[in-house]
């Protein structure tokens, strides 16, 4: 049988929640599969590991991550402490020195969901938005100087290298090579940023010259929002900066029905490390323990993790699954429209699973 090792780090707010669901649905896909068993570890790291610790995770975290095969990941955040605390003491602290460059971030109207967006249906909101994960906006460089005078500086410096983005750009035009449409479009803000977008620009023109079965366009990013909400069907797979990418997957999110239901992959694709697998919801501290967090999310994120550890079957049965609980519409969670609890969507996903529901 074939093994497979998962570090889960549930983190903060709602993360415990839909991690815990998640692993649940996981072992009774593996059950239901009979190929494969999936050994999951927890490891208790966030913001209450910090309070006693001064500390989001241990030192040696990473050399006890690196030994897994997948990371399953809740959320960073905690209103007790500053949130770029928790983000670059956990989140980014795992990602970035596992040189996880490409964030995967799927779109689309699952079966019996209803988005925001009057007559656009699932044919019409498909697609797959790949964000830049390493650098960019989000590199780490700056600082603050002079800080309490009336000249004091905070810098955040935007930093792209040439093999930064040309490693994603070309993740991206593979991806895009993969999915039927084989479209892709690149979004930047050239017109303003002179520098760094106009050479995210350049590098891209170099780049598709490989695929020229790919169709290519460029937006904006300001017009890349408009393209979204008045012409969905346009599009299929996107390709952006850390920053940029981060925002259009949250409204992507939002024009597929809740922020509940959306996943991510944390991409190592030389699979030298560990990818990390995380749903996009964050850790919503408003409604943490009254049992209603909407746990979709995090079992489409098992789906893309199980796809990238190789188990493709399995990964479509949850899929599978997960829409038919959609589709029925009797068992929804409240940001869907419905009033299930986290507990009930996860055991009517596993019903599902299971044939019991049929």
């Amino acid at each position: 049988m074939r093994e497979y090792s998962v570090a889960a780090v549930p983190g903060d707010g709602i993360g415990s929640e839909v991690i815990s669901a998640g692993i649940r649905v996981l072992h009774a896909v593996a059950a239901r599969d009979g190929g494969f068993n999936l050994n999951v570890e927890n490891f208790p790291w966030g913001t209450d590991y910090y309070l006693e610790h001064g500390k989001m995770m241990p030192e040696d975290a990473l050399d006890t991550l690196r030994a897994f095969d997948a990371i399953y990941f809740g959320s960073a955040g905690d209103p007790r402490v500053p949130d770029h605390i928790s983000l670059w003491g956990l989140r980014l602290a795992i990602c970035q020195p596992l040189d996880q460059y490409a964030n995967v971030r799927p779109a689309r109207l699952l079966p019996g969901i209803q988005g925001p967006l009057r007559d656009v249906g699932p044919e019409d909101l498909d697609w797959v938005i790949v964000r830049e994960n390493s650098e960019g906006e989000y590199a780490g460089v700056g600082g603050r100087v002079h800080s309490g005078l009336a000249d004091e500086v905070g810098m955040d410096v935007a930093v792209f290298t040439r093999s930064g983005v040309e490693r994603i750009q070309r993740f991206a035009l593979e991806l895009a090579r993969s999915r039927p449409r084989k479209k892709l479009t690149l979004v930047t803000k050239s017109n303003a940023q002179r520098h760094g977008m106009v050479f995210w620009d350049d590098v891209f023109e170099k780049v598709r010259e490989d695929f020229p079965d790919v169709e290519t366009d460029k937006m904006l990013v300001d017009a890349m929002t408009t393209r979204m909400v008045l012409n969905p069907e346009s599009l299929d797979t996107i390709v952006a900066t850390n920053l940029h990418a981060d925002v259009l997957s949250d409204l992507a999110a939002a024009l597929t029905g809740s922020l509940g239901i959306a996943p991510t992959a944390n991409l190592r694709p030389e699979r030298d490390a560990p990818s990390m697998f995380e749903p996009i919801h964050g850790s919503a501290f408003d409604i943490m323990g009254q049992g209603i967090a909407n746990p979709i999310g995090s079992f489409w994120t098992a789906a893309m993790m199980l796809d990238h550890l190789g188990e493709t079957v399995a990964a479509a049965s949850l899929m599978t699954a997960v829409e038919r609980v959609t589709a029925n519409g009797d068992i929804l969670p409240r940001d869907l429209g419905g009033d299930a609890s986290t507990e009930q969507v996860t055991d009517a996903v596993i019903d599902a699973l299971e044939g019991r529901n049929e």
